[in-house]
């Protein structure tokens, strides 16, 4: 990947500022009032299996309402050639090591439940858009004395792309991961006698070439070291706030 120039990071700078606590709300999409999902179902297509993405009925979530679905395309035989190449990310086969499972050679779909205990909870923000970046944020609060055992814990921060069903040749609703941030949270600060310890990660996310600005938002969890995840959530844009 090429290393972002001046005015880039200028304008990542300015992005994240924008997420920075006490900065107005304009041009921010965040989490906020977002029901908590049950639920996080993954569908993993190869980038080999166009029909894949034609397709897709049977990997559809039932009881859509309380999942939060994500699609990712995993890097094919193919290589370059494959149709679904230019969607195509490492970081799917980074995910299916952790879930410890094979790459697929259609498509494959994995179900985990969201623990979403009392007291733990995740937040994830995002400015606009702006040279090839996008400014985001997770924070994250868990109860100290029910999360000791299971430490370290890692906040994972995708940006993903909305594609409504009907577009760009798909019949149902997909959630594309464009880019993945893993941020291990340090275990020793679970350690802490307090009742609440929060943890909060601002970076600027790239945007690949071919994903559509306008139709990005960032999804969150928080896991921990057993890879189980403990809360989950996923930004929304609200044309009401001034």
């Amino acid at each position: 990947m090429p290393s972002p120039t001046s005015k880039q990071l200028a304008g990542s700078l300015a992005l994240l500022a924008v997420l920075a606590p006490g900065v107005g709300a304009q041009g921010v999409c965040s989490s906020d009032g977002q029901p908590q999902p049950v639920r996080l179902l993954e569908r993993f297509l190869s980038a080999d299996c166009e029909r894949c993405w034609n397709t897709g009925a049977a990997l559809a979530p039932n009881g859509a309402g309380t999942a939060l679905t994500l699609d990712w395309i995993v890097p094919g035989r193919l290589g370059d050639d494959a149709p679904l190449s230019a969607a195509a990310s490492r970081d799917a086969l980074t995910r299916l090591a952790a879930l410890r499972r094979a790459a697929p050679r259609e498509q494959l779909a994995v179900s985990t439940k969201v623990a979403n205990g009392r007291g733990d909870t995740v937040r994830v923000a995002h400015g606009v858009a702006l040279g090839g970046y996008i400014g985001a944020s997770i924070e994250a609060s868990v109860e100290a004395q029910r999360r000791q055992t299971t430490a370290p814990l890692t906040a994972v921060l995708l940006l993903v792309e909305t594609i409504a069903a009907g577009s760009d040749g798909t019949p149902i609703e997909r959630n594309l991961v464009r880019n993945m941030l893993q941020a291990p949270w340090n275990g020793d600060s679970l350690l802490q006698k307090k009742k609440q310890i929060s943890w909060l990660e601002r970076r600027p996310l790239s945007i690949p070439e071919g994903a559509n600005p306008e139709r990005l938002r960032v999804v969150g969890w928080l896991e921990d070291r057993r890879g189980h995840l403990v809360a989950a959530t996923q930004s929304a844009c609200r044309p009401d706030l001034p």
